[in-house]
């Protein structure tokens, strides 16, 4: 577990797991898209953190766990669009 000295991790954290477990759930890319979207808003939060520390091991798991978080969910977000031209 990441131990965030502001207590930011644990609150977004929360939120991140319950649209991770939507984005799971919902059957194809278009309903998964606005999941993905609001993921990718909820891991900004992280990503701007104004008490990042690089010299900090938590700081730094947070910032590239995050990072990586938000570049999946981007690439939900854009199948989800491609669904939704192929549908159209």
């Amino acid at each position: 577990m990441i131990s965030c000295p502001i207590g930011l991790f644990p609150r977004q954290e929360a939120e991140i797991e319950t649209l991770t477990r939507s984005i799971n759930q919902a059957r194809g890319a278009a309903q998964k898209a606005p999941y993905a979207q609001s993921l990718i808003e909820a891991v900004d939060i992280l990503l701007a953190c104004e008490s990042f520390s690089p010299d900090s091991a938590d700081c730094l798991f947070c910032r590239n766990f995050s990072e990586l978080r938000r570049k999946t969910a981007a690439l939900v977000v854009q199948a989800g669009q491609l669904d939704q031209r192929r549908r159209a």
